[in-house]
């Protein structure tokens, strides 16, 4: 059985959340905010502008500047509703390939390392690697080649979401009713994907997120509703604990 987040003896110093796009923080934000609310400095960086997600009719005119600004002023509205400090989010200035996705470069990966080293984070929170969508893939290759190079210790906690495919369950945080409430309210905020899942699946991002944690819960077989599973990676590389 995974460890419970909640019964940890140690809270992470200082948090970073290195997210694809903007809305994967809030794909892990119960978690997050019992951290926050612990008392670690938890840091965001979004290393993708999210263009390739907003469909042309969320902004007027759809051009890619305003569809830029349309997904940080949604992470911006979200991460204040969490509780989270406008200087702790950065946008990270990746370079983008045609459809608007981080290029595998060199160069990115100088920004991203140059910027965790700044922060210097103790733990790390991502999406999985193992999973469909490619900037995910490409934000854990990025992750894990900073994490083995830099000279302090660093666990990352590898989050589940509809999109991957296996993962190790390592910890995890179930969570009621109330706190799902809380949830949905936050990844509502982010109003081009609650569209747009509604169009295209018939329901919001915020249940297409909940029913993850649901199917979460049932495998973990805990009392409550949902929960949010993590696998745990430590550098330098060692075994698991």
């Amino acid at each position: 059985m995974p460890q419970e987040i909640n019964k940890l003896a140690n809270i992470p110093r200082r948090i970073l959340v290195l997210a694809p796009h903007p809305d994967d923080f809030d794909a892990m934000g119960v978690t997050l905010k019992f951290f926050h609310d612990k008392g670690s400095e938890v840091h965001l960086a979004v290393v993708s502008s999210g263009v390739s997600g907003v469909d042309d009719d969320a902004c007027d005119p759809p051009t890619i500047a305003n569809k830029i600004a349309l997904r940080q002023a949604e992470q911006l509205a979200s991460c204040a509703y969490f509780g989270l400090e406008r200087p702790r989010i950065t946008f990270l200035p990746l370079v983008e390939d045609d459809t608007h996705h981080p290029t595998d470069s060199a160069e990115n990966l100088a920004i991203i390392r140059e910027f965790f080293v700044n922060i210097h984070p103790d733990t790390v929170f991502l999406p999985h690697g193992n999973d469909k969508n490619a900037t995910h893939r490409l934000t854990y290759r990025f992750f894990r080649q900073i994490a083995i190079s830099v000279d302090f210790p660093v666990t990352a906690c590898l989050s589940c979401d509809p999109k991957t495919q296996d993962m190790r369950f390592d910890r995890y945080l179930p969570f009621d009713e109330k706190q799902a409430e809380w949830k949905a309210a936050l990844l509502r905020h982010h109003v081009s994907q609650q569209n747009r899942n509604m169009k295209t699946r018939g329901y919001g991002f915020d249940e297409r997120i909940l029913r993850v944690n649901r199917e979460i819960a049932e495998k973990l077989a805990v009392q409550e509703p949902c929960a949010e599973v993590f696998e745990v990676e430590y550098f330098p590389l060692r075994d698991a604990r």
